[in-house]
Parts: structure tokens; C-alpha cells; sequence
């Protein structure tokens, strides 16, 4: 399979807004998630945390969510990308460890694996994810009253 070289620009630049949306969450940078989305862009973490929402209510729902983390980290990898003029899926793989009290009050860190599928526009402005939806795959050390919530 021969890549154009523009195929091979679109994807350096997806990639880039995955990654530049990981480090946002990773770094609590929550108006910097601006930058990668559509403005009417739709986020479904409906299936990990059971929401789901227009950018500004994940912004909000990620703020408070994540205050009593202490430390979190996304890796994603192996994207599969498809296609179609100005549009593209993506399919990637996403482990999240994340440092949390634990039932006893204790640090514990607790892993969720997941794949992103992005629907991706391309824009003036560049790529932008018009859709993200996590599907979840695993889920590991959760405490109890996390595991109730994402049950």
C-alpha cells in the first residue's frame, strides 16, 4: 500500500490532535480541548462513565471528575484510519492508568483500556474530531465505589 503524500500529512496531523487531546486531559488543560474539536462536536464516554455531552459539558464534567485523581496518564497507539474525502474514522488504542484514593483512603492505581473511535472533519482550520466515543475493552484495581459507578 503506497500512501500519498497527502494521506501521509493528514495522518501525521490526526494523530497530532489524539495526542494533543491526551495531554490536555493528562494535564487538566481543559480549555485547550478547544483546539481539537468541532465547535458542535459530541464526546461519548457513555459506555466507560455512563456520559455524555457537547465539548463544554464534558470540559465541566472532566473538571470535576478528575479533581480527586492525583495522577493520570492516556497512552494511545495503533491507529487505524479510514478515508472518505474530507472525513476520516479513526480506531485507537488507549490505556489509561490513573492514581486514585483507594477504599482505604490509600493511593491506588486502578487501568482502564479502551479504543477511541474519532469521526474526524477536515476543517479550515485543519483536522478536528467531530465525534469521539470510547468503547471500552477492560477495566482493572478499580475500588469499590468506582467500580459501582462504571458498573
Amino acid at each position: 500500500m503506497t500512501l500519498s503524500v497527502q494521506e501521509m500529512s493528514d495522518r501525521f496531523e490526526i494523530q497530532d490532535l489524539l495526542v494533543g487531546y491526551c495531554y490536555a486531559v493528562d494535564d487538566r488543560d481543559f480549555d485547550a480541548l478547544d483546539r481539537f474539536f468541532t465547535e458542535d462536536a459530541i464526546i461519548d464516554y457513555s459506555e466507560m462513565v455512563g456520559v455524555k455531552g457537547s465539548l463544554a459539558q464534558i470540559k465541566a464534567f472532566l473538571r470535576e471528575s478528575l479533581a480527586p485523581i492525583t495522577a493520570v496518564q492516556h497512552a494511545v497507539m495503533t491507529t487505524q484510519y479510514r478515508f472518505d474525502g474530507d472525513r476520516c474514522e479513526t480506531r485507537t488504542v488507549c490505556n489509561n492508568p490513573m492514581v486514585v484514593p483507594g477504599d482505604d483512603g490509600q493511593p491506588q492505581t486502578m487501568f482502564f483500556g479502551l479504543w477511541y473511535i474519532h469521526q474526524l472533519h477536515r476543517t479550515e482550520q485543519g483536522w478536528r474530531i467531530a465525534s469521539l466515543y470510547e468503547k471500552k475493552c477492560f477495566n482493572h484495581n478499580l475500588p469499590d465505589y468506582i467500580r459501582q459507578q462504571v458498573a
